[in-house]
């Protein structure tokens, strides 16, 4: 009996014939990323931004998150948000940063308590400076800087140079698009959304070195078949598993999205778009990459034809 397979095992898509059109897609996107983030920025958490952060529950029902915002306004605290947080009588609370010591901060906090009155629980009250706000941002870039580096390195041993780099362009596509996605749509950025961040740079490296190693076997195997076609055959031979990882990863992050409260939220959609993203990236830019970047087979350069653009254009 046949197992169910999402994509047939003798499929032959063309992917390296078309790869002017990933290559001029992704270039707009990582430009579009880049500019949308340049022009609105992103909409940083108190992690990044520092402030006062207050989750509460109301013990008399669902709360009226109008009424709260009302008599919270009059305090003239600043910037405040509320949002509904995994249930209609939770709320999550964040006032922007009080000029003064931690004790203007407490001082908030109290003057909240008062405004809201009575039948409300408070079960988390934080606070966040700028400068350990300007650190944990430091800290997060530092970490997305240092986990491509070691992918690079990794990816360079274990394979060649040209792999390393191709796989090291594809994330750097991916983690663009991420963020440039989180400043159009004006998401909340913060620690969990880093997080998301270098999980989803795992996750397409991870995709695209089973990609790379059915390159390898056949560049190994195949002497004479032009790299072009032998690019697009392995791209083909592993898209079966490719797409059944995406699809199984993408219920259990959908599930997370829509049942996980707003927690989780933001670190579930960036999930989400990184395994979407990662996927096409794996598939459609960092195979390709690597007929311009001069793979050796052993005993010589791969695709020995005199002109390998026309070769790999004539492939399927």
């Amino acid at each position: 009996m046949r197992g169910f397979h999402l994509v047939p095992d003798n499929i032959n898509l063309s992917f390296i014939s078309r790869r002017m059109t990933f290559f001029i897609f992704s270039a707009l996107l990582v430009v579009f990323s880049i500019g949308i983030f340049s022009s609105k920025g992103l909409n940083y958490g108190i992690d990044f931004k520092g402030g006062i952060l207050i989750e509460v529950k109301t013990t008399n029902g669902p709360a009226d998150i109008g009424a709260m915002r009302s008599n919270l306004s009059e305090l003239g605290l600043g910037d405040i948000g509320l949002q509904e947080f995994g249930a209609p009588d939770e709320v999550m609370i964040r006032i922007q940063f009080q000029e003064g010591d931690e004790s203007a901060q407490a001082e908030a906090v109290e003057r909240v308590k008062a405004a809201l009155g009575d039948n409300i629980e408070y079960r988390r009250t934080e606070f966040v400076g700028p400068k350990i706000s300007d650190e944990l941002f430091l800290d997060g870039v530092y970490a997305v800087a240092m986990a491509i580096f070691a992918i690079l390195v990794y990816v360079w041993f274990r394979f060649e140079w040209q792999f390393g780099l191709g796989a090291v362009i594809a994330l750097l596509h991916d983690v663009i698009s991420t963020i440039g996605i989180f400043a159009l749509l004006g998401l909340e950025f913060n620690l969990s959304t880093v997080a998301a961040i270098l999980t989803i740079a795992g996750y397409s490296i991870n995709d695209t070195v089973v990609v790379y190693d059915r390159v390898r076997e056949n560049l190994r195997r195949y002497k004479s078949k032009s790299l072009g076609e032998l690019l697009n055959d392995s791209i083909n031979e592993t898209l079966s598993r490719t797409v059944m990882t995406s699809v199984t990863t993408l219920l259990a992050l959908g599930a997370l999205y829509l049942l996980g409260g707003e927690v989780i939220s933001g670190f579930s959609f960036a999930m989400i778009w990184g395994v979407i993203i990662g996927t096409y990236s794996s598939i459609c830019l960092a195979v390709p990459l690597l007929l311009y970047l001069n793979v050796a087979r052993r005993g010589g350069i791969a695709g020995g034809d005199d002109n390998k653009e026309a070769a790999a254009d004539k492939a399927p």
